[in-house]
């Protein structure tokens, strides 16, 4: 982990940068940036150890952000639903630029991106140099599409500034604040089917909290000019069908599936490059799915033992 550092947390009050930011606060001065227009959101990361610093990204606004900052985690992310590419885009891909050149005195800038970038490679295994595509169309319109231009934006940002830039690909973030599986488990207990798509196994290495807050370290030492761009993802193969049937032997709760074409298609990911870095994931997805539900919902579990 890093230690006596000023690192920059974007997105903090999110559900993947919030431990993150959490766990850094121990033994680093932690900026947490965001706009803080939800109540609670900046005694939550002040009660943490972290500064909250209000700014916005999209604008350029970093007044109050100092410019020499060690290292940078930008986590934020815009993610409208509603086809406002030209708001995402000026929150996603100009805004990385923005920052970055507000913080090109940092020794790392760790961009979070996502797995969403790739195209679906029909069961074989994807590395960093698969081809892209607009893989969550279906779920976000604007997600992949603007993941993809804000990379192009940070590698292109690392170069003109000599800032050394990871780009860490992002799976299937989860753990004691949610995640997809959550959802999934809360679409189980309403009786909602949940879509898979017909290529599968629906396989998603899912990535424990625990895990990816380890590895920030790896990350911030992998940061170099041109940016190197990495796989950010779980060391064991998952699909959405077993970690919903385990769901369900937890819970006594009964998954129902749906084939669909619209379905999230099936990415399986090879994290050699970052494993040859900060080693294998060591929380194991059923030990991580069942502490989600004991965080999230112990009510459920109930139902299971009584």
């Amino acid at each position: 982990m890093l230690e006596n550092q000023t690192v920059l947390v974007t997105g903090a009050t999110g559900q993947v940068a919030f431990p993150v930011a959490r766990a850094l606060a121990g033994s680093n001065r932690v900026l947490a940036l965001a706009r803080y227009g939800r109540d609670g959101d900046r005694e939550r990361l002040a009660a943490v150890g972290a500064e909250p610093v209000v700014g916005d990204i999209a604008n350029g606004s970093f007044e109050d952000v100092p410019e020499d900052v060690d290292v940078v985690l930008h986590f934020a992310v815009a993610k409208s639903g509603d086809d406002d590419f030209d708001a995402d885009l000026r929150m996603n891909a100009e805004g990385a630029g923005l920052l970055m050149a507000h913080c090109r005195r940092a020794r790392a800038f760790v961009h979070c991106s996502t797995t969403g970038v790739y195209r679906a490679s029909g069961g074989k295994r994807i590395d960093e140099s698969a081809p892209l595509a607009d893989h969550h169309r279906h779920m976000l319109s604007t997600y992949s599409i603007c993941k993809i231009a804000a990379e192009a934006v940070v590698r292109t940002s690392a170069r003109q500034f000599g800032l050394p830039t990871t780009i860490a690909r992002l799976a299937v973030p989860y753990g004691d604040a949610g995640g997809w599986p959550w959802f999934h488990l809360m679409m189980m207990k309403s009786g909602v089917p949940i879509p898979i798509h017909p290529s599968g196994p629906n396989t998603f290495p899912l990535l424990h909290e625990d895990d990816y807050v380890s590895q920030i370290g790896a990350l911030v030492d992998l940061a170099s000019v041109p940016a190197t761009i990495v796989n950010w993802a779980g060391s064991e193969d998952t699909t959405v069908e077993e970690w919903c049937r385990h769901l369900g032997s937890l819970t006594g709760l009964e998954p129902r599936f749906e084939e669909t074409g619209t379905a999230l298609e099936p990415l399986l990911i090879d994290t050699a490059r970052l494993q040859a870095k900060a080693g294998p994931t060591r929380v194991h997805w059923r030990d991580g799915i069942r502490r989600m539900v004991e965080a999230r919902n112990p009510e459920l579990l109930k139902r299971q033992d009584g």
